[in-house]
């Protein structure tokens, strides 16, 4: 079942239904510092792997850049 959703602003189609955790592993991101804004709301990481995206999701993935 493809489905859309909005991924940093742009249209991403997905095959099928996928975890967000199965998106950033998708998206090469995993094991990645990063943090997940979901439909305007953060997501925690310890959800990732429950939560579902839902077609007309909006996702925003910002990488954690560190410095010294």
């Amino acid at each position: 079942m493809a489905m859309q959703i909005q991924l940093n602003g742009e249209p991403h189609a997905l095959d099928r239904e996928q975890t967000v955790a199965e998106l950033i592993d998708a998206l090469g991101l995993g094991g990645r510092r990063i943090a997940v804004e979901l439909n305007e709301d953060i997501l925690p990481r310890s959800q990732h792997g429950e939560t579902r995206l839902a077609d007309g999701d909006r996702i925003e993935i910002v990488h954690a850049i560190g410095g010294g």
